[in-house]
């Protein structure tokens, strides 16, 4: 049976939905057929939330409100109307939200159905203590910094702007970049595989209206790179000296030395012993084996 969107905006259809038995297999599928639709347009409003997209979308809402009403009052030449508009709005809505579009499908992209793997066994406490080190004397001294700890997404159109170190991590090192009126302070310092890969490299700048006005552009290149990717990047604060950190698309501003230590031994440091995170399949595999056991 092939599915047409137009019949989302249909009374008929929706009371066709609703008219078979409650305990029935079909209710139970157009439930969880209506659940997931939900989710997705949950998602997506996730998705353009504090972006200059908002204003579209509700610019989207209004045309389907509007068709329901056409449907219901019935003022059927509106009715038609509107439906070409959605019909034909939806090649139009690739290239208004095509920004959006490809921020979701990155985002989709660095989903994995497997435990994420974390950084190799060189970016361990030692290296955490340089970092301390650094950000301490920097926050103190009110000296701006932006350090990228690449993950499992490859920064390589980022790095490729910045000026190839490839040199080990120590405090010194990252103190002695960001120096002001220094030749490498400006932009920022990305990590790779326990190594500082460059500096004054450049990142994305964030769109997102979210982020507090007395922000500069360092949180915003911080934001912009946790929204195409699942690196960790430090701010240091050249105003206030405040400790920021942004992953998984979040700003956590205003960070105490425990707090921001906290986050970057979860995100960077192996666990002596890994304790195996279980998916959807492991669930699934467990349950049947369960009912195996239980029908021996």
């Amino acid at each position: 049976m092939k599915f047409n969107i137009s019949e989302l905006f249909n009374i008929t259809y929706w009371k066709e939905i609703f008219s078979v038995d409650v305990f029935s297999l079909p209710f139970v599928i157009n439930i969880l057929d209506i659940i997931v639709v939900w989710f997705i347009v949950y998602k997506l409003i996730q998705l353009v939330r504090g972006t200059k997209a908002i204003q579209l979308f509700k610019g989207v809402a209004m045309f389907i409100a509007t068709r329901f009403i056409a449907e219901l009052v019935g003022l059927h030449t509106l009715s038609w109307l509107m439906d070409q508009v959605i019909t034909y709005g939806v090649i139009a809505a690739i290239v208004i939200f095509q920004p959006e579009i490809r921020r979701g499908l990155e985002h989709l992209g660095r989903t994995t159905f497997f435990t994420p793997t974390k950084m190799d066994k060189n970016n361990d406490e030692q290296v955490l203590k340089s970092f301390d080190k650094a950000i301490q004397y920097m926050s103190k001294r009110k000296i701006g910094a932006l350090i990228t700890i690449e993950r499992n997404t490859g920064l390589d159109e980022y790095i490729e702007t910045g000026i190839p170190l490839d040199a080990d991590i120590t405090g010194e090192l990252l103190i002695n970049i960001f120096i002001p009126n220094t030749p490498l302070h400006d932009g920022a310092v990305i990590i790779r595989d326990g190594k500082i890969a460059v500096s004054c490299a450049y990142l994305p700048l964030s769109d997102s209206l979210l982020i507090p006005k007395e922000f500069g552009t360092r949180h915003r290149a911080a934001v912009g790179v946790s929204e195409v990717s699942d690196a960790i990047t430090i701010i240091v604060s050249e105003e206030t000296g405040d400790v920021s950190l942004t992953w998984n698309n979040q700003l956590h501003a205003d960070l105490t030395q425990e707090q921001y230590m906290d986050m970057l031994r979860t995100a960077l440091v192996p666990d002596e012993k890994p304790k195996e995170k279980k998916n959807i399949f492991h669930v699934i595999l467990d349950e049947l084996n369960k009912l195996n056991k239980g029908g021996k």
